[in-house]
């Protein structure tokens, strides 16, 4: 059995292929959506979903969350005494979801689809690839979250002939994909995006604008003097932007020092504070549109994805653009997921989905390091040559031939990097590989490059020294955002000896964190209140009495419901 994994920056989520269509597999909460949240409780262990999500606000030293922008890079993440990399947060979040499907298919699950952002690049892809190992999956493809999107709606819809325009705004990164379906066959056309652009930035943009207009004159500390407020903050933000999507005004409270801080922030305010991302989101689509060679009237669908796109002010953006309303059948945030879940019963080949074809494309030109000769007879180096340029088909192997530079020259180093700069330095580089060659005038020797890229987005690189007949195969070199398989052994090691609470007292772990929470935020006679329940339900769980833990707990739910008056899911 194979499973369709949505990672998201804020939530995940896992489907399957069943009885001829995508089904969503809910938590051990019952819930289709697992918040991407890792805590260390205060004994060690480790929670993951919402029981961490809560203590971001009352414990944040111990959780991390949004750690997916951070894939593929050397960001660490302090989490009580133990310190994670993003691809092992990201690990600990797929092993709770692969949990969740066993106990929900009766049977192991060994084998998996991951979404990721078109845009990814390749050590992030590498990164994810790794993550999915260390939670005990064989990552059967990484497929282009996008992609995954216009699967789901493209078998729901029926086949036909249509140009589909992807937006997905996440919690951490934004994609535009373009795909043209005709005779059954998915194309994607074009894919473009920005990896650190999404709905947590438009939290950002209410933080500051509440910090400039009533936090400093409040006495609010910076972030860096106080985490836990500034955890409070956000998660007011948070509510704030979700808030303005059916309100016109919300106003945000916030407690610090025994004083209650109150701002509202209008909807229009929000809007126009937000103007420079709309603008960075802009500058994607343009680039997505010029590279399909059309024009957005020629747009035949419009799908947003993504719980970001809910926002008024993105929704307005894409419909005055393209001049139609976006397609809506689905909900945004689990449409990813149902695609992925499509794709693995492509993978595992059932008969409903024969008829169906699907390619994609390279997210980013791929290529080397050259120098060019000028009029003068000097060098100019640090040129790009892409061998793979963006938006072309996949998967695609191509060459290029190029020769040694400098007289007696015995070795040819290359820099491989991916981007679109005609100057390597404002590229990314993602590997190094050299190659020896035989002593000679500088032109005489020349050396075949190829590269070849996979439908996960995985290059590979081969130089092959043509009067030789000797060929190197690319092995990443000093890339901080891939692991070698004996660190991924080690880290997945690591992972195993973890404490993680066990699933069947998730319900329990979420309702204390969700009271610690509100513990943190009130004051006065209801913090007392709160208190003197969390204590109780404490004693209650350490009696281990199973009928009286959950009547306790279904009677502090409802009081908790009535309290959390902010509450979002």
């Amino acid at each position: 059995m194979i499973i369709g994994i949505d990672l998201g920056t804020t939530n995940s989520l896992v489907g399957v292929w069943k009885a001829a269509a995508a089904e969503l597999i809910p938590n051990a909460l019952g819930s289709l959506l697992t918040p991407s949240a890792v805590s260390v409780d205060d004994d060690g262990a480790i929670l993951v979903g919402l029981p961490a999500r809560e203590r971001l606000l009352s414990h944040p030293r111990q959780s991390a969350a949004s750690f997916k922008r951070y894939m593929g890079s050397n960001r660490s993440f302090q989490l009580g005494a133990r310190t994670f990399r993003a691809e092992e947060l990201s690990a600990l979040v797929l092993q709770s979801l692969k949990a969740d499907a066993e106990a929900f298919l009766g049977q192991p699950v060994s084998e998996a689809i991951i979404t990721v952002p078109a845009y990814f690049n390749d050590a992030q892809r590498k990164a994810t690839k790794a993550a999915g190992e260390m939670a005990g999956l064989k990552v059967e493809r990484l497929l282009n979250e996008p992609t995954a999107a216009a699967l789901a709606y493209g078998l729901q819809e029926g086949v036909g002939d249509r140009k589909i325009l992807v937006l997905d705004l996440g919690g951490g990164t934004f994609d535009v994909s373009i795909l043209e379906m005709f005779e059954g066959v998915m194309e994607v056309r074009a894919s473009a995006g920005d990896n650190f652009l999404g709905g947590e930035d438009f939290v950002d943009v209410i933080v500051d604008r509440f910090m400039a207009e009533a936090g400093v004159s409040a006495g609010i500390p910076p972030r860096s003097a106080s985490k836990e407020l500034h955890a409070n903050l956000r998660r007011q933000a948070e509510i704030a932007k979700r808030a303005l999507t059916d309100h016109e005004q919300h106003e945000i409270e916030l407690v610090h020092g025994g004083v209650v801080t109150r701002w509202s922030i209008t909807r229009n305010d929000f809007e126009t504070a937000s103007e420079p991302l709309l603008r960075r989101l802009r500058a994607p689509i343009e680039r997505a549109i010029r590279d399909a060679d059309l024009n957005p009237d020629q747009v035949t669908d419009l799908v947003l994805v993504g719980g970001a796109t809910r926002m008024p002010v993105v929704r307005r953006m894409a419909a005055r653009l393209f001049q139609r309303l976006p397609i809506a059948q689905i909900s945004p945030d689990e449409v990813v997921a149902r695609g992925a879940a499509v794709q693995a019963g492509l993978k595992m080949r059932d008969v409903a989905l024969d008829d169906v074809v699907m390619t994609d494309v390279a997210p980013y030109s791929l290529g080397i390091n050259t120098r060019s000769r000028l009029a003068d007879n000097s060098f100019l180096d640090g040129l790009y040559l892409p061998i793979i340029e963006r938006n072309t088909v996949i998967p695609v192997s191509r060459s290029k031939q190029v020769s040694t530079a400098a007289d007696g020259q015995r070795e040819v180093r290359f820099r491989i990097f991916q981007g679109e700069a005609r100057m390597v330095a404002d590229n990314i580089e993602i590997g190094q590989l050299s190659v020896p060659v035989p002593p000679g005038p500088a032109g005489k020797e020349r050396i075949d490059v190829r590269f070849t890229y996979d439908v996960s987005g995985l290059l590979e690189v081969d130089l092959l020294v043509v009067s030789t007949g000797q060929t190197v195969q690319l092995v990443i070199e000093g890339n901080p955002g891939i692991l070698s398989q004996q660190e991924i052994d080690e880290r997945l090691a690591g992972l195993r000896g973890l404490k993680i609470h066990p699933r069947d007292q998730a319900e329990n772990q979420a309702v204390i964190a969700r009271a610690e929470r509100l513990y943190e935020e009130r004051l006065g006679d209801e913090r007392t209140a709160i208190g003197k329940l969390i204590d109780d339900f404490r004693i209650l769980l350490e009696r281990q009495l199973p009928s009286e833990i959950e009547n306790y707990r279904t009677r502090f739910s409802e009081w908790l419901d009535r309290v959390d008056t902010t509450v979002f899911s």
